[in-house]
C-alpha cells in the first residue's frame, strides 16, 4: 500500500506525466469528458438561476418567529451538524474499507463523504412537508462551518494528499451567499407580502421542477453512458447506500432528542444529502483530469442516487399521508359523530322522562 501510495504522489508531483493519455487511476481509461465547454457553461449558469429562484421560493415559506426559534434552542441545528461533520465522513471511511478500494478511489469518496449539505436537501425538505425554518438553517450551518471543518476532516481522513490548497473556498463562501441572500428576499417578502409570497412560491418551484428535469435530461444524454459502463460495482454500491445511511441515520437519531416528525425528516435529508458540485470542484483543483479518469463522474452517480432514493422516500411518505392518514381520519371522525349521536340521543332521552314524570304528577 506505501509502494502504491509513492507511486502515486510521484505522478501527482511530476507534471510531465499529466498530459499522459494512458495514464488513469481509475480504471485504465481516461475520461474524456462528452460536454462540450459552452454547453457546460449553459448548465452552469442555468443552475445559478435554478438555484435563486429556487431559494427565493422556500425563503417565502419561512417565518421570521421559527427561526429565532430555532436558533434559540439549536437542538436540531446541532443534532444536524453532528451527523454531517461526524457520521458521513465516518461512513464514508467506513465503506472504503469494507469495498477494499484503492487509494484514488477512496480518496474521492472520502471527499465526498466531507462536503456539506447541497441546495437539493431544502427541495427535498419541503417536498417531505419538512420544517423549512430548520432545513435553512442547517444548511447555511453546515456550508459555514465547511471553511474549517473541510481541511481538518481531509487532513484527517486523506493523509498522504496534500489537499488543504485546493479547497474552493471562494465557491463555499459563493454557496452560502446564493443561500442566504435569495432566501432573505424570500422572508422579506413572505412578511411584507404574505399573498405575493405564497405565488411566489408556486411559481418558482414549477419552474425548479422543469428546469431540473431539463438538466438531468441533458446530463443523461451526454454523460449516462459513461456513469453506467465505466464506474466500478463498488464505486456504485458506495454511492447508493451513503445517502440511505445518511437519511436513515438522520430520522432515528432525531427521535431520541424528542424532535417532532417534520423536524425528523428535515433532518434526514439535510444528513444524507452532500453538497456534490462542491465535491467535483475539489477533484478538478486537486487532480488532473487524465489521471483521476472515470472518478470525476462519482459525485454525479452519487447526486443521482441522492435523488432517486429520496423521491422513493418522498413517494412513501405520500402513500401513507394519503391512505393511512386519511382511514385514521375518517375513523375518528365517525367515532366522534356515534358520540354526538349518543349525547344528543341521551338528551332526547332525559327531557322525554321529565316530561312523561311532569304529567304524571
Amino acid at each position: 500500500m506505501a509502494d502504491s501510495r509513492d507511486g502515486t504522489l510521484e505522478v501527482f508531483s511530476d507534471p510531465a506525466l499529466w498530459g499522459n493519455q494512458s495514464v488513469s487511476l481509475s480504471n485504465g481509461s481516461a475520461f474524456h469528458d462528452a460536454t462540450s465547454p459552452e454547453m457546460n457553461k449553459v448548465i452552469n449558469a442555468l443552475l445559478l438561476v435554478v438555484v435563486f429562484i429556487t431559494m427565493v421560493s422556500l425563503g417565502c415559506t419561512m417565518e421570521v418567529s421559527r427561526i429565532k426559534s430555532h436558533m434559540l434552542k439549536p437542538k436540531g441545528l446541532v443534532i444536524a451538524v453532528v451527523s454531517q461533520y461526524v457520521v458521513m465522513p465516518l461512513v464514508a471511511f467506513c465503506l472504503v474499507k469494507a469495498f477494499q478500494l484503492t487509494e484514488m478511489r477512496a480518496v474521492v469518496v472520502l471527499i465526498c463523504g466531507c462536503c456539506p449539505g447541497g441546495n437539493l436537501s431544502n427541495i427535498l425538505a419541503l417536498a417531505l412537508q419538512g420544517d423549512m425554518n430548520l432545513s435553512i438553517l442547517m444548511t447555511s450551518c453546515s456550508t459555514l462551518l465547511a471553511l474549517g471543518t473541510m481541511p481538518l476532516l481531509l487532513s484527517i481522513y486523506c493523509r498522504g494528499f496534500d489537499l488543504h490548497s485546493v479547497i474552493p473556498y471562494g465557491e463555499i463562501t459563493i454557496s452560502l451567499v446564493m443561500t442566504l441572500i435569495p432566501c432573505a428576499i424570500g422572508v422579506i417578502v413572505n412578511y411584507y407580502r404574505p399573498k405575493y409570497a405564497r405565488i411566489f412560491t408556486k411559481v418558482g418551484l414549477s419552474f425548479t421542477f422543469m428546469a431540473v428535469i431539463g438538466i438531468i435530461i441533458i446530463t443523461s444524454y451526454t454523460n449516462g453512458g459513461s456513469m453506467l459502463t465505466v464506474l466500478s460495482g463498488p464505486l456504485m454500491a458506495i454511492s447508493a447506500l451513503m445517502p440511505f445511511i445518511g437519511y436513515t441515520f438522520g430520522y432515528f437519531i432525531s427521535w431520541p432528542f424528542k424532535l417532532n416528525q417534520s423536524e425528523m425528516r428535515t433532518v434526514s435529508m439535510e444528513t444524507g444529502c452532500q453538497n456534490t458540485q462542491l465535491c467535483t470542484t475539489i477533484l478538478k483543483l486537486a487532480f488532473p483530469r487524465e489521471l483521476v479518469g472515470t472518478l470525476f463522474l462519482f459525485p454525479m452517480v452519487y447526486g443521482f442516487f441522492q435523488a432517486v432514493e429520496a423521491a422513493l422516500l418522498i413517494a412513501v411518505f405520500r402513500c401513507h399521508q394519503r391512505f393511512v392518514l386519511k382511514k385514521k381520519e375518517k375513523y375518528q371522525t365517525a367515532i366522534t359523530e356515534d358520540r354526538l349521536k349518543d349525547a344528543s340521543g341521551g338528551d332526547s332521552m332525559t327531557e322525554a322522562s321529565k316530561f312523561n314524570n311532569a304529567a304524571t304528577s
